[in-house]
């Protein structure tokens, strides 16, 4: 069965997660892409990765959409999909999803997610966070939404900027479900031998 997944991508600084994610997404047959990138992410992409314009990220998706398109499919909660993901998602994206404001098709698919109790996954990029950050994660939170911020982990001895950015990318597959193999699950060590030291 295909599941449909909704990926926007904000403003925010560190636009390589998204299309991480969509490359990732991209090899996967049993999944379906559905792209919404908006104007200020679009502005990030050639300060922060030269050479990635917006038709080569929109090559990644299925479907593309514009941010302004307000009737696009995924605009309707009939449309069914397995869930949504914004990464990176800006501190405004995280404040109109927390407020339920709309504005742009990135947002009304976000409030759309909510509304029929389908996942709904940001990825803020943002540090520090001050408390009205706070409490927008928090309002997202109690609505269903899941807050899962790119923060590294180092238990799977990441050699490359990518090893990092992939484990974040396969927690996000993790919370949708998609079996990955993008970092190293952590196991527990084996006992080289006995303790050494101590008396008896």
């Amino acid at each position: 069965m295909t599941k449909r997944i909704v990926v926007g991508i904000s403003g925010s600084s560190a636009p390589i997660y998204g299309i991480r994610l969509l490359e990732s997404l991209v090899k996967m047959p049993s999944v379906e892409t559905h792209l919404v990138l908006s104007e200020a992410a679009e502005l990030t992409l050639r300060l922060e990765m030269p050479g990635w314009t917006r038709p080569r990220v929109e090559k990644l998706a299925d479907h593309v959409y514009s941010p302004s398109d307000l009737a696009a499919s995924i605009s309707s909660g009939s449309f069914l999909t397995h869930g949504m993901v914004v990464i990176p998602c800006s501190m405004k994206t995280l404040a109109n999803i927390a407020h339920s404001t709309g504005g742009d098709l990135l947002c009304r698919a976000a409030d759309v997610t909510l509304k029929e109790r389908r996942l709904l996954i940001l990825a803020p990029r943002e540090t520090p966070f001050h408390l009205g950050h706070l409490r927008n994660m928090t309002a997202v939170a109690e609505m269903g939404g899941v807050i899962l911020p790119p923060i590294p982990a180092f238990y799977h001895q990441p050699k490359t900027v990518d090893d990092l950015i992939h484990h974040t990318i396969g927690k996000i597959l993790d919370m949708l479900r998609i079996e990955h193999r993008l970092f190293r699950r952590w196991s527990t060590p084996s006992q080289a031998g006995p303790a050494r030291g101590g008396g008896g």
